[in-house]
Parts: C-alpha cells; sequence; structure tokens
C-alpha cells in the first residue's frame, strides 16, 4: 500500500473513531460476500464547510440589507456573465 494513502485512511478512520484494520477487515468482508467491489465519488461536505455556510447564513438573517437578492431571471443573467468571463480567460489561458 502507498504511504500516503496508507497515512490518510489512518487519518480518516481515526476521524471516525475505528482502527483502520477494522475498516479493511470490514471492506474484505464485504469484498468476499458480494464478490464485486463498488466505488464512489460520491462528495461529501466537510464539516467546516458547513460552519462556514452556516455562519454566513446567520450574518445573512442578522443583516440582509448587506445582501443583494435576485429573482431568477436577474441570476441567470448574472451567471451568464461570469461564465463567459470564465470561457475567455480559459481561451487566453489555452493559447
Amino acid at each position: 500500500m502507498e504511504k500516503k494513502l496508507r497515512d490518510d485512511a489512518k487519518r480518516t478512520a481515526q476521524m471516525l473513531g475505528v482502527p483502520l484494520t477494522t475498516v479493511m477487515n470490514a471492506m474484505l468482508r464485504q469484498f468476499v460476500r458480494e464478490q464485486m467491489v463498488t466505488l464512489s465519488t460520491y462528495p461529501r461536505i466537510r464539516p467546516e464547510k458547513i460552519a462556514e455556510w452556516n455562519k454566513v447564513g446567520d450574518d445573512m438573517d442578522a443583516h440582509p440589507e448587506k445582501y443583494k437578492s435576485y429573482d431568477v431571471e436577474e441570476f441567470l443573467a448574472l451567471m451568464d456573465k461570469e461564465w463567459a468571463k470564465t470561457d475567455k480567460k480559459r481561451e487566453t489561458k489555452a493559447r
């Protein structure tokens, strides 16, 4: 096993409060039982991001005057402009 991968796996297991051996044994038992491997790239939101979003949400609730709100049409028009800027930057970098 790659050292960085092992270290990352150990750290993750510790965050979950289980030994890495327990995780590996559970995965191997499932592999033997089901005779298949399931791979997933399902994203998970990190707790610190949730805390950051909650902080911004609380600030928006407390001080709505600091934030602009958009109806759907305004928002889509704004996004079109932003996407056009991003596309232009990508084209410039590609050259």
